[in-house]
């Protein structure tokens, strides 16, 4: 056990990751009956997460010592997260009409899949205010536990004095949700373990070989967006080495990978960003949770690829004014969808119906990508976490929040001792 423990996490991850494919793809279906630990290991993260989100934003929101300061971090994540977005989906569309994964694909065989009508942006919208601010958290309504717990902060810090209790409470909370969540990352590579095998053995990547221009082109677009968008964010914008920041940000992309929620990786995501990539506690708390519930830029990217797919299959001429169309109802729709794995797939509909697919089309379109969804799935929504942890490291600088030492020097001097004990992540 000693020298388990003694093995950096992200190593054990990786292991864990490498050993589900090769066990998966010898075991085959049989692979279904260990999902249950993956199963585990999400229903453990998923119990920290809304008490997590909700104390650690009002304890940053009490550490900015004043409420104007939210303002400004606020305008700069927001705009930031929309214009990683659009790269995305510019990203996307570029690499489709250049590969045109759909030329000569016939769905005549496809068996046509179910539509989850996307729920409609003024109804998101609403849904951030929550009637009963319990009930959202019993809900695991994210978005509302943000706006209740910006209030929150907010009155914490307008009360002043009389309120320091309350405030230290909320500190210590906050302690004590990383420290859980350190706890529960132990469990990570058995969890990745166990879900990759199932994957590998019910799915596996012989279900990409149907489709292999489109996985290509997806798994390309991702590939690009993380490393020449956010690797130039890091270098050119805030003077950062682009390595520094993919090596701190290693363990939260792993599990994204593998659970395929980046609402299941937001604890990890808040974890790595304070120990290893220097971004204080005010703006990891605010900046993260924020980021996923609405930054979705591999999902944007994989809902524009599909939806162009789509129009080449059936034979429809895209003009330049419907690429645009489908960069801007990508971009709304990406803010709706919810963190969790393959909700995009159910969400293209409304961007398919801006270009004339009808809903048979549609219907065929879902059919045909729902089978090898999943390994796409888990690729996008490593671009989705990578470009939370991103904008929270761009937004810390500008903010003065972060510490540039820890950045640079974390994973050289103190990341080989990383997941011992549970004491590092």
């Amino acid at each position: 056990m000693q020298v388990w423990f003694e093995i950096p996490l992200w190593k054990r991850i990786m292991l864990a990751l490498v050993l589900g494919v090769v066990v998966g793809a010898i075991w085959g279906e049989g692979a279904q009956s260990i999902r249950w630990i993956g199963d585990v290991f999400i229903r453990l993260i998923q119990m920290v997460v809304v008490p997590l989100v909700f104390i650690t934003i009002v304890a940053g929101i009490v550490s900015m010592g004043d409420p104007h300061k939210l303002g400004s971090l606020g305008i700069k994540t927001l705009a930031i997260y929309m214009l990683t977005t659009g790269l995305a989906i510019s990203i996307g569309l570029i690499l489709a009409v250049v590969i045109q994964p759909g030329a000569g694909v016939d769905l005549s065989g496809a068996d046509p899949g179910t539509i989850q009508e996307a729920m409609p942006l003024g109804e998101r919208l609403m849904s951030i205010v929550p009637s009963n601010p319990i009930a959202a958290l019993a809900e695991g309504n994210i978005l509302a536990v943000i706006f209740f717990a910006l209030l929150f902060g907010v009155g914490i810090l307008t009360v002043g004095k009389q309120a320091d209790p309350l405030a230290h409470l909320m500190e210590a909370g906050s302690s004590v949700m990383l420290k859980l969540t350190h706890w529960v990352m132990e469990v990570a590579p058995f969890g990745v373990f166990a879900l990759i095998a199932w994957v590998a053995g019910t799915q596996g990547a012989a279900a990409l070989l149907q489709v292999v221009a489109l996985a290509l082109t997806v798994t390309l677009g991702c590939f690009i967006h993380v490393i020449v968008v956010h690797g130039s964010l890091m270098r050119f914008v805030l003077n950062l080495n682009p390595l520094d920041f993919f090596k701190g940000a290693k363990n939260a992309m792993l599990v994204a990978f593998s659970t395929s929620s980046s609402s299941a990786t937001l604890p990890v995501s808040m974890s790595v960003a304070e120990t290893n990539l220097g971004i204080k506690p005010v703006v990891a708390s605010t900046v993260l949770p924020i980021g996923a519930t609405i930054n979705m830029d591999g999902s944007a990217l994989y809902v524009g690829i599909v939806s162009v797919f789509a129009a080449q299959a059936f034979g429809v001429d895209l003009t330049f004014m419907d690429y645009l169309l489908v960069a801007a109802s990508t971009t709304l729709v990406s803010i709706g969808t919810a963190a969790v794995p393959g909700a995009s797939i159910f969400l293209m509909a409304a961007v398919m119906e801006t270009i004339g697919l009808n809903p048979t089309q549609i219907a065929l379109v879902v059919g045909f990508v729902l089978p090898f969804d999943r390994p796409l799935d888990m690729m996008r929504t490593a671009v989705n976490v990578t470009g939370d942890l991103s904008v929270a490291t761009a937004v810390a600088r500008w903010e003065n929040e972060f510490d540039e030492d820890m950045f640079t020097n974390r994973f050289n001097q103190a990341g080989e001792n990383q997941g011992r004990g549970g004491q590092k992540e």
